[in-house]
């Protein structure tokens, strides 16, 4: 068998899986229907969500590979840097070469013990593919009554569309949705000539700042510790500390002049904002419950308001799409615009040498889960880490399985660890005991998973130690006090639970 991996599409999970294959000895081509490499980075029209204005919503560090740190020192870079640095990995790492640009996938079949990829009227043959194209580019439009018929100047659009403000300036506009997206563009609608911003909404989200006394709040929300926690603690007590973090960090809406959330931060949502709750607070954002209909340009709401609006700007999330997978292999992954059935959305065992990057929901950025999950595959297939048995994956299906029509959002640490466990690369902290506190409460940054198992660095435990320290988040190996409480509720409970398998 020779080693040749069609990996189809050049965005971050694209880039970072053909890294990891080259690193075991596969030979990768890369198929992107695009122009240029960087996925949804590259910021072109029709190919990405990503407006001029953006910066990402992921501090520095954790927007990072494990191999390659920024040039830019913004802490949050903008999308100009993010794609410079996906240029800069490419060509470091011999990968650009390797892409065939303006190739689009049409067909990705089953030929025996390998795989068919037509593009072009045309059609190769691999002995193992991975889908990279990514989860976030078929808008989901919600069911109104009349939205299709919109009568207002600046028409419909979704987020993913979203492009220039001073499109919107002097209009009236309607942002639905809470996510990170619709609050991000609504904070900049307001702030750069909007006449009126309103944002309509299912419920009330608690939104965290990119910002707590200086420190990304990345760093404090998708930690190690709260992996462990989803693990050991009661699932109300988890969401008892994950709250207490995000209102320390940003307050509670209600205290802004939004409705009251959820006592529950699970029930609720969390959305991140640095802006968005102040001008809330400033009257520049109105907020209203959810479309009831449209007729014409005018917007009724739930609670029996209506109003005239000349735009409107969709941020209601994204449904899975991969128009090129056969009917076969949509059979088999049971795939609909939110599921797809498959190993930690890695493999199926029915389809061996099919590999999926990138096609699970999250909040927090994704570039650190996506190396993990990029190492996984290349271990596995290199032979460095031993398959997955078939009776694991397929319980694995099953647990994911009894999910359906449950949120299907999860948080990145929760990912992250899951494919440094696979992976084999999770450090274990007995074996370090100066990083503790940084491996427990620091930010899960792409160091921590270069500690142990295959590809260790020796440099490896200064940057942990210099990430966790960064913006004065870990300054020394003492844990706090709050950090000694949450440690000790898990401990107990960890205790508890060996007591009684015993």
């Amino acid at each position: 068998m020779t080693k040749r991996v069609a990996v189809i599409g050049a965005g971050p999970g694209g880039l970072i899986v053909a890294h990891w294959l080259l690193s075991q000895g596969f030979e990768p081509t890369i198929f992107e229907q695009g122009p240029t490499l960087g996925g949804q980075w590259t910021g072109l029209h029709g190919r990405s969500g990503v407006w001029p204005t953006m910066h990402a919503n992921t501090s520095r560090i954790m927007t990072a590979f494990s191999d390659q740190e920024h040039v830019s020192a913004l802490v949050y870079p903008s999308n100009r840097d993010i794609l410079d640095y996906l240029h800069r990995y490419a060509e470091t790492f011999g990968i650009t070469s390797r892409i065939r640009f303006d190739t689009q996938v049409e067909l990705l079949k089953r030929d025996g013990n390998g795989w068919l990829v037509g593009h072009a009227g045309m059609q190769e043959r691999f002995e193992r593919v991975v889908v990279a194209s990514g989860r976030f580019h078929s808008p989901a439009i919600p069911a109104i009554p009349g939205l299709d018929r919109f009568a207002g100047s600046s028409g419909v659009i979704s987020t993913y569309d979203y492009r220039e403000p001073s499109l919107y300036r002097g209009k009236r506009v309607l942002v639905a949705g809470c996510a990170i997206s619709a609050l991000e563009i609504a904070s900049e609608l307001a702030q750069l000539g909007a006449a009126h911003v309103v944002v309509t909404q299912r419920r009330q989200r608690y939104v965290l700042p990119k910002f707590a006394a200086g420190v990304p709040c990345d760093h404090r929300m998708f930690t190690r510790y709260g992996t462990l926690a989803s693990e050991t603690l009661p699932a109300s007590e988890v969401d008892r500390q994950l709250k207490e973090i995000v209102v320390d960090a940003g307050g509670n809406p209600e205290q802004y002049g939004a409705p009251a959330p959820d006592p529950s931060l699970f029930a609720a949502g969390v959305t991140l904002s640095q802006h968005y709750l102040p001008l809330l607070a400033e009257g520049r954002i109105t907020l209203r419950p959810w479309m009831e209909s449209v007729s014409d340009a005018t917007v009724t709401f739930a609670d029996g308001r209506a109003e005239e609006f000349d735009g409107i700007v969709l941020g209601t999330g994204f449904d899975l799409r991969l128009p090129f997978l056969s009917e076969d292999i949509r059979r088999v992954l049971n795939l609909d615009a939110v599921h797809m059935d498959a190993d930690r959305y890695t493999f199926h065992p029915d389809l061996p040498g099919l590999a999926f990057m990138g096609m699970w929901d999250q909040s927090g950025g994704y570039f650190v889960p996506l190396e993990l999950q990029a190492r996984w595959i290349a271990y596995r297939w290199g032979g460095t880490i031993p398959a997955t048995s078939e009776t694991d994956q397929r319980l694995s299906i099953d647990a994911y399985r009894s999910r359906r029509g449950m949120s299907q959002k999860t948080r990145m640490n929760l990912v992250a660890l899951t494919f440094a466990r696979a992976a084999g690369v999770e450090p274990h902290l007995e074996n370090w005991p100066n990083l503790r506190r940084a491996l427990l409460f620091g930010p899960l940054a792409p160091s921590c998973f270069r500690l142990e198992g295959p590809d260790a660095l020796p440099e490896a435990p200064s940057r942990v130690a210099r990430d966790a320290a960064a913006f004065g988040a870990i300054t020394s190996n003492e844990l706090t006090e709050r950090e000694r409480s949450y440690w000790s509720l898990l401990e107990k409970a960890a205790a508890g639970a060996a007591k009684k398998d015993r």
